[in-house]
């Protein structure tokens, strides 16, 4: 059989692209994901507080790790990508943001991409989604089929949280995703009644029934097939699918991945490694580039945060609560809230972002030791370092060579110092009196600049949103 499309990788692109494909039924789409399926039962995945336990779990995540960082002391970063079906939507931390209006239109300015602006995207974005928190806003959507919870942002750290930011000479504005940006706000995030909404939930599974689309998970693809420079179909499972149009969809890592395996890349990567070279496009795998972020964490003198939630006793009463009331600490990412500002006043429009949580804990679940916390995440949104993604074998199973960059550049460096003593400013400022009970991380031994540099090449870690030609 030869299908109409076959899509490579079920993640947030491929699901989407599926649902729209196939809503023409006299075309047969086929999607292959060589992760696992996201089973309804899965508590790893659908509950939203706990998105800790897929990242660095082989079931879930795929595992990377970077080449050694040069500008980081040589450290490797980890990088987690979803391996189940909706990619990393699947495991990610769940706010919903756009981009500025003023991304597109610096998008725009390129040749060629005049349709790419504000004003043609803003269509797209609204028809997307359905945001509960702002119905017929002229800037969001409310009947797509992503629905968004604005989080509720309540609770006395949040409160000092707004009023923190206010003092620090920051404003407050309606919705960070609507008229503007710039400012702090609760966030919308992607869950629906208490539970994850990736991309799979929201525009997959809803035509799972359509007879001209298929599902197919834990199929590897290996290779595209040529026909000369055409694409023919793909190679998973030791066998050959053929398709009429190959949309590869694998993400920043795996589609630069596949081309390079398949014989689309630099030649002079893939001929001395055996592979033989259908077309010879140096870009493939360039431009490789993310963000860091870090957190800076303050102990809380009172007992209002949600550090005892993460106490292994109170974990079968949280999951309780959210098997059969969908409500309680495992409801909500805990990142309801948090916003975007400028580092100088030369910028533009807003290159730092913040996230704050009512709780002092990593990425891993892993917490400082003691009582109360808080902390805010922080990080550069447009770095301009930029890396690779290369091929060192022609085995397809083997991971490729990441290398990011990371504090390779002036800007980078700069605007991380910038970023660090904007979150200091707002976590010092009188709101706060009564609740801190000082900074734990980085803590007070750093204060210069380079030793703020340091701490982010020894504490950094990626916000996960690499992208990659």
């Amino acid at each position: 059989m030869t299908h109409d499309f076959i899509i490579v990788g079920g993640g947030s692109a491929g699901c989407a692209l599926a649902n729209r494909l196939s809503a023409d039924p006299s075309v047969s789409v086929l999607v292959l994901e060589a992760g696992r399926p996201d089973y309804r039962w899965d508590v790893f995945i659908h509950m939203p507080a706990a998105l800790m336990f897929p990242i660095g779990n082989r079931f879930y995540d795929w595992k990377y790790e970077s080449e050694p960082e040069p500008h980081m002391n040589d450290r490797r970063v980890y990088h987690a990508r979803g391996k189940v079906l909706g990619g990393s939507s699947s495991i990610n931390g769940m706010i919903f943001q756009r981009g500025n209006p003023l991304d597109y239109e610096r998008w725009a300015a390129d040749p060629g991409m005049k349709s790419w602006d504000y004003a043609h995207c803003l269509p797209y974005f609204k028809r997307m989604e359905n945001c509960l928190a702002d119905p017929g806003s002229d800037f969001r959507g409310d009947d797509g089929p992503l629905q968004l919870e604005r989080g509720r942002a309540e609770g006395p750290l949040f409160e000092a949280f707004f009023e923190a930011v206010q003092q620090a000479g920051h404003p407050l504005t309606d919705d960070v995703n609507g008229f503007r940006q710039e400012g702090f706000a609760a966030f919308d995030r992607n869950v629906r009644r208490g539970r994850r909404l990736s991309a799979a939930r929201a525009y997959l599974h809803p035509v799972r029934h359509r007879r001209n689309l298929t599902v197919r998970t834990r199929a590897h693809v290996t290779g595209v097939a040529f026909e000369g420079t055409r694409a023919v179909g793909v190679k998973c499972g030791g066998e050959l699918i053929r398709g009429k149009e190959i949309i590869l969809c694998g993400g920043a890592i795996n589609t630069p991945q596949l081309l390079q395996l398949s014989g689309v890349g630099p030649a002079a990567l893939l001929e001395p490694l055996g592979v033989d070279v259908v077309h010879d496009l140096p870009g493939v795998g360039e431009n490789l580039q993310d963000h860091l972020e870090v957190y800076v964490q303050h102990a809380c003198t009172q007992p209002v945060s949600q550090q005892p939630s993460l106490a292994m006793w109170r974990r079968p009463i949280i999951g309780a609560q959210w098997l059969f009331l969908r409500g309680g600490p495992g409801a909500t990412n805990h990142f309801e809230a948090g916003g975007f500002i400028r580092s100088n006043d030369e910028v533009a429009y807003p290159n730092l972002m913040f996230h704050f949580l009512p709780i002092a804990v990593r990425y891993d679940g892993s917490a400082p030791a003691g009582g109360h916390g808080y902390q805010v995440h922080i990080g550069p949104m447009y770095s301009d370092a930029r890396g690779s993604v290369r091929i060192t074998t022609t085995d397809p199973l083997a991971k490729p060579a990441l290398r990011f960059n990371y504090l390779s550049t002036d800007q980078d460096r700069r605007e991380w110092v910038e970023a660090i003593h904007h979150a200091r400013k707002i976590l010092s400022q009188p709101a706060w009196a009564g609740l801190d009970g000082g900074e734990i991380s980085p803590g007070p031994s750093v204060s210069t600049d380079e030793e703020i540099l340091e701490w982010v090449r020894r504490d950094g870690e990626t916000a996960l949103h690499p992208s990659c030609t």
